[in-house]
């Protein structure tokens, strides 16, 4: 990606998590120093553009469990791609992470060995476990891929949730694997001591739920959430 390019970047949307998309979206954005296009993943929105028709899964966590996989098809298969779940807050530039992704490699995310303690995560929405838990949380997608290119709308729509979560859509190899501190997992992950995670999600349920509102770095959430109101008041004004 050149200094002139512009990153395609889709965030999954919650109806349950307007404030911390906004955040999510607020503190990339903060922190970037390349030119972005932002395009939140509604459902709806999708469905109702018949790009979207899968049954409701009474097992899917959010909205966007599925939709994710649609990032590579809304970008053309073309060039490089970025998503993430609407639970995080980015602390530094989207351009060190671009600069670690190898451009050969289908998908690139934090390999994750992820086991959950909780049974319940956000407002008591079941935590499932799976191999590969929380890789397709962030992806950076080469769109323009052979293995990238199975995601069709058919098979987003119609293959089963092991198929498109563990990546069976690629081969091993070409998951490429990024550090853990660009999605470091509240609650799972250890911090380094006197380091702030680059992007931290809170998977578990973040500060605008009330029972997770003592979650670690909760302050820096509720510090970008203020600037987000701060912004809000003054477009409005």
């Amino acid at each position: 990606m050149t200094s002139a390019s512009v990153l395609r970047v889709f965030v999954g949307w919650d109806s349950r998590e307007q404030d911390a998309y906004d955040v999510a979206v607020h503190s990339l954005r903060r922190h970037a120093s390349v030119p972005l296009t932002i395009t939140s993943l509604k459902q709806e929105d999708l469905r109702a553009q018949d790009l979207f028709w899968r049954e409701r899964d009474p097992l899917a966590a959010t909205e966007f469990t599925y939709t994710r996989f649609l990032t590579p098809y809304l970008s053309g298969y073309a060039g490089q791609a970025l998503f993430f779940d609407c639970d995080f807050l980015w602390t530094a530039d989207v351009a060190e992470l671009l600069a670690l992704v190898d451009p050969g490699r289908a998908v690139s995310c934090v390999h994750h060995q992820h086991k959950p303690r909780e049974e319940t995560k956000m407002d008591g929405a079941i935590q499932t476990q799976y191999p590969r838990k929380n890789w397709s949380s962030l992806m950076v997608f080469n769109c323009a891929h052979p293995s990238t290119r199975e995601l069709t709308l058919d098979a987003v729509n119609t293959q089963s949730g092991a198929y498109l979560h563990r990546m069976q859509w690629a081969a091993d190899e070409e998951i490429g694997a990024l550090a853990p501190t660009w999605n470091w997992l509240e609650g799972w992950c250890e911090p380094e001591p006197g380091t702030i995670p680059k992007a931290i999600h809170f998977t578990r349920g973040g500060p605008w739920f009330a029972q997770w509102r003592n979650v670690a770095f909760a302050d820096l959430w509720l510090e970008e959430f203020e600037r987000v109101k701060r912004a809000t008041a003054h477009v409005e004004a």
